[in-house]
């Protein structure tokens, strides 16, 4: 989350006459994440949070807030999309698609413990098992294809190990890919900054932005290589079997599935460390932004391959 357009309280006014959403009182810019302008908004009606989508099409937006409305139904803790006094879940905002969404109670956490691991894991188990029955598809954009293309934009910026390990690495998933596990609706972004917690106990699931259908593994390992990841970019195997043991407790995990999540974990390094690597060297102009740093999946990616 972030915030690249400026939203006035003027237009936020105007904004909320296609809601029933009571009187405007205030707006409160979120700096945390990358990718769209996200606010929070409260009205005499409560708290409620805004997202200007900064890439995302009109026409695509739908998928999202019908998927969360989805989830939302099904026990899956995340935020559900509040509906316009016509009943679509999308709306515009200065120029570019827009939605507000509840806001959840709770909050991240930077230090995980082994509970809260288990209890993440067992909630994405939950959002996979819902998802199984929502019938809308979405092609994950940042896969094989995507990483390929932007791995070209980005070698001339990268030493030559660095050139070499991605390179490498891309080879290696091309020749390991499995297209016969279990698959269908992914978050494809769990990071503990998009999970808000209750003490111990999961409040919900935020930033579905990425979601799309894809392996279950490739998303187990999203989670586990953010949720398991010491200072140090390595994995702290107490929190990954943690995580893992709350993901099975749900949704027992198949042999095959087991082999696989060391190359999903590989795979996840890839993408993450290509992301940023974008963001860093081709920096999108924002009022509120906040860069991470590349090199935490190249470093964990490093570690995974020993």
């Amino acid at each position: 989350m972030s915030v690249y357009t400026s939203v006035s309280d003027d237009e936020m006014r105007s904004f909320l006459r296609d809601y029933h959403l009571g009187r405007f009182i205030g707006l409160q810019g979120i700096a945390q994440g990358v990718t769209n302008s996200n606010y929070f908004v409260t009205t005499t009606q409560g708290r409620f949070v805004l997202t200007v989508f900064e890439a995302m099409t009109q026409d695509e937006l739908p998928f999202f807030l019908d998927l969360t409305r989805h989830l939302s139904a099904h026990g899956v803790a995340c935020p559900a999309p509040i509906a316009r006094t016509d009943g679509r879940l999308d709306s515009t905002l200065a120029g570019k698609p827009a939605c507000l969404v509840t806001c959840l109670t709770g909050s991240d956490t930077s230090s995980p413990s082994v509970q809260q691991c288990f209890n993440t894991g067992a909630m994405l188990a939950k959002m996979h098992l819902a998802g199984s029955e929502f019938t809308q598809k979405m092609h994950n954009p940042r896969y094989t294809g995507w990483w390929h293309e932007a791995s070209t934009r980005l070698l001339p910026f990268l030493d030559p190990e660095d050139q070499q390990l991605l390179q490498a690495e891309i080879a290696f998933f091309d020749a390991h890919e499995c297209t016969n596990l279990p698959a269908g609706i992914i978050h494809a972004d769990l990071f503990r900054d998009n999970v808000l917690l209750d003490d111990e106990q999961v409040a919900g699931f935020i930033d579905f932005y990425y979601a799309c259908n894809g392996n279950f593994m490739y998303d187990l390992a999203i989670a586990v290589n953010d949720w398991a990841r010491r200072a140090d970019n390595h994995i702290d195997q107490n929190l990954q079997q943690a995580f893992i043991h709350g993901y099975e407790s749900i949704r027992p995990l198949t042999s095959a599935e087991q082999d696989y999540f060391p190359i999903a974990q590989r795979a996840a390094c890839i993408r993450f460390w290509v992301s940023r690597l974008l963001d860093y060297h081709f920096p999108q102009a924002g009022e509120i932004t906040f860069i991470k740093d590349p090199n935490v999946f190249r470093d964990l990616l490093l570690n995974l391959r020993k």
